[in-house]
C-alpha cells in the first residue's frame, strides 16, 4: 500500500516534468539514462562487499564466507537480478506511457533506489525484517509487468509484433 502512495504523492507534489519526447527512440534514451541512476545502489553495494572481504578475518580468502560478507553479496547479486528486471520493465512501460505520464519513468527508478538500500538495511539487520524492503522493490515491478503485458495484448495487440 506504500509503494503507489509514494509514486502517487511524487507524481503530483514533485515540482517537474518529463522532457517532449515523441519517438519511441527518445523515450528509450531517457529510460536509460534514468536506469543509470538506478545503479548506485547496486554500485554501492559491491564497494562495501569488496571493503568487507577485504576486511575480513577470514584465513582462506575464497573459503566460507562470513555472516557480515554473505550479506553484502547477497544484496548485490539480488540487486543485479531485479534490476535487470526492472530496466526491462521500464523500458517497455516507457513506450505505452503517454507523454503526461512519463514523470513516472525517474520515480520508479527512484522507488527502485531507495527500496534497495531500505532492503539492504533490513537484511543487514536481520533476515525476518527484509520483506518491507523486498516488496518495495517486487510489487513495482510486478504492476508494471501486468500493465505492459495488459497493454501488449489487450491496447495494442495489433502492434506486438511491430
Amino acid at each position: 500500500l506504500l509503494c503507489p502512495c509514494l509514486v502517487y504523492g511524487a507524481y503530483v507534489f514533485l515540482p517537474f516534468d518529463a522532457p517532449l519526447l515523441p519517438t519511441i527512440s527518445a523515450r528509450l534514451v531517457y529510460t536509460l539514462r534514468c536506469a543509470a541512476f538506478a545503479t548506485f545502489p547496486i554500485v554501492l553495494g559491491m564497494i562495501v562487499s569488496g571493503i568487507s572481504r577485504l576486511c575480513s578475518s577470514a584465513l582462506e580468502p575464497f573459503g566460507e564466507l562470513q555472516r557480515e560478507v554473505e550479506i553484502h553479496r547477497t544484496y548485490v547479486s539480488q540487486s543485479v537480478h531485479l534490476f535487470i528486471l526492472y530496466f526491462f520493465n521500464m523500458a517497455v512501460l516507457a513506450t505505452y506511457l503517454p507523454q503526461e505520464a512519463l514523470k513516472l519513468i525517474p520515480l520508479l527508478t527512484g522507488l527502485f533506489a531507495i527500496s534497495r538500500l531500505i532492503y539492504w538495511l533490513s537484511y543487514a539487520i536481520g533476515r525476518s525484517f527484509r520483506a518491507f524492503g523486498f516488496s518495495m522493490t517486487f510489487l513495482p515491478l510486478l504492476a508494471m509487468l501486468l500493465w505492459n503485458l495488459y497493454s501488449m495484448f489487450v491496447l495494442e495487440p495489433e502492434n506486438l509484433l511491430a
